[in-house]
């Protein structure tokens, strides 16, 4: 029981660390463009996180808590480890401002535990199915295409959005920073739905290892729970991100922040929809470069900060795996 409940707890902090991270994306641009002030901004990706678990959190669960495949012993000492390690990469990302990705965390760190529990055969590897990402290959392969999607989608909705307001005078400035806000909520719901399923997937499958469930749908209250911790993590805020999304990559302005939210909103949804868990900060990050580089404007774009994000993305995945193998005989002692 008392491993049960650490893993819990651990579970609940990577949910909150992860709302550091996305919930900041979520508010990025809003906060930059000066659409709404911080408070504001905060309170609707908080009521958003809040929102999104609660609504639409199935498919994701169901497709993170079908990674490994380990003895049902085994289980809470594998998630324990794999959570603190993805809990640590987030809160040292976050401390140096960088958008680092909450799903590379945590599949990295359930890979690198699993693998040093019982080896390659205790990964569920899949690939993809009745199209839609299953096991590690699937949901790696989607990570590596959100990224081109949303370069693309945010240079896309970027152009259409510049197209339809050409002509527009100062009267829209205010219909335009009204939809920032309500694109804030709408991106912040979307995050829930995919970034609050991790949590409940990883509680869910250690729930039903200890038979505490039967299922790993994730009971309500797991998902409230799981809710309650996303949402403090959104509204406590993780400005080091904000700042660099919305200034350091591209100097955001009003249409080009919301030309961001619309293709982010895009992406995250029908990525949730197929039950892959895709980070929001990766998918916000990429859609900001799109309309950095749409209308032949990629000279303004940080290409050096780019960069930087682009390594941490990239070593997260082996860094989280490091770190879960090394917390797995701590964890084997807890469990």
């Amino acid at each position: 029981m008392t491993g049960l409940v650490v893993v819990v707890a651990f579970a609940l902090a990577f949910a909150v660390t992860t709302g550091f991270q996305d919930g900041a994306s979520a508010v990025a641009t809003t906060v930059a463009t000066r659409a709404a002030r911080p408070a504001t901004a905060l309170a609707l990706a908080g009521l958003g996180c809040l929102l999104g678990p609660l609504l639409f959190s199935g498919a994701v669960a169901r497709t993170v808590a079908a990674l490994v495949v380990v003895p049902r012993t085994e289980v809470v000492a594998v998630v324990g480890a794999a959570l603190s390690a993805a809990v640590l990469w987030n809160v040292v990302t976050w401390r140096l401002g960088l958008p680092s990705s909450a799903s590379h965390a945590l599949v990295g760190g359930l890979a690198g535990a699993a693998l040093a529990d019982a080896g390659g055969h205790a990964i569920y590897w899949g690939g993809f199915a009745h199209g839609r990402p299953v096991g590690v290959l699937g949901v790696l392969a989607v990570m590596a295409a959100v990224p081109v999607l949303g370069v693309a989608a945010g240079a896309g909705a970027d152009q259409l959005l510049h197209r339809a307001l050409r002509r527009a005078h100062a009267a829209m400035r205010r219909p335009v920073r009204v939809a920032e806000r309500l694109g804030t909520l709408a991106l912040a719901t979307t995050l829930g739905a995919n970034d609050g399923a991790k949590a409940v997937g990883v509680i869910a499958l250690v729930l039903v290892a200890t038979g505490h469930a039967r299922t790993v749908a994730g009971p309500t209250w797991v998902r409230l729970v799981c809710a309650l911790a996303l949402a403090a993590g959104a509204a406590t805020g993780g400005w080091p991100i904000a700042r660099t999304l919305g200034q350091r990559v591209f100097r955001v302005r009003s249409v080009d922040g919301l030309s961001s939210q619309a293709a982010s909103i895009i992406v995250a949804a029908a990525s949730s929809a197929v039950g892959a868990p895709v980070s929001t900060t990766q998918v916000v990050a990429s859609t900001v470069v799109g309309t950095g580089v749409g209308r032949s404007r990629a000279r303004h774009v940080s290409w050096t900060v780019v960069r930087g994000i682009v390594v941490a993305w990239c070593t997260t995945l082996p860094g989280c795996a490091a770190l879960a193998a090394l917390a797995l005989v701590t964890w084997r002692g807890i469990a």
